[in-house]
């Protein structure tokens, strides 16, 4: 028992080190500005808003697969970057080094949060389930689903530490989302994730003209 003591000893004093940490870390404190309410960096609204991207894939049996990614954005002007922990999608993507990223809508709201709800692990026909279809994308190795009317179809450029980064080879859209040619918001009424309040949003209202609404300051 004896020779055992020093050891004891050790985990003891870091034991304690671990909750003087833990306590010096509930009790700092950051300085306010006025009128403002600090929520400190842990905290789920991150960035706003947090745009709703349905990933798809193929798996080893060539059946489509679906998730939700709320954590992604452009990279470069013709690349995109997800943020992925494990997923049958990640699984998917190391086999055909493919995917399509489509944009979730007003439309298709509860069929989206399905997607991010269940695994394709436990539900290889989820997207069956959802009443959804595809068409095999014919730039990508990757499937297209045909409810989703904007559809980015990319090959895997790299995915590494959880961070995809993909190159857009083609993007098509539904014509019914189109005014004059180009991809209209306020006919996709595409959905963002609200972390504050923990829904989803449409976007689709023009609220100022871009490289134009800041003129007049500079008269």
């Amino acid at each position: 028992m004896k020779r055992f003591l020093p050891i004891l000893a050790c985990l003891a004093v870091l034991a304690g080190c671990a909750n003087n940490t833990q306590n010096q870390d509930k009790m700092k404190e950051f300085q306010e500005v006025a009128g403002r309410k600090n929520f400190g960096p842990n905290h789920a609204l991150m960035t706003v808003p947090q745009p709703c991207v349905m990933i798809a894939t193929w798996d080893k049996d060539h059946n489509p697969d679906v998730m939700m990614a709320a954590w992604a954005g452009q990279y470069d002007a013709k690349q995109i970057v997800i943020s992925l922990s494990k997923h049958k999608t990640t699984d998917n993507l190391e086999l055909t080094g493919a995917f399509t990223v489509s944009f979730a809508d007003e439309r298709t709201v509860a069929e989206s949060d399905y997607f991010g709800l269940v695994s394709g692990h436990q539900v290889p026909d989820k997207v069956a389930r959802a009443g959804f279809t595809v068409s095999p994308s014919p730039n990508v190795d990757a499937p297209i689903i045909n409810e989703y009317p904007l559809t980015l179809e990319c090959k895997v450029v790299s995915f590494k530490d959880g961070v995809l980064i993909g190159e857009v080879e083609n993007m098509s859209a539904d014509e019914r989302i189109l005014t004059d040619g180009k991809v209209d918001f306020a006919k996709l009424r595409p959905i963002v994730f609200d972390a504050a309040g923990v829904c989803y949003r449409a976007v689709g209202d023009v609220v100022g003209g871009a490289w134009n609404a800041g003129k007049v300051f500079t008269k």
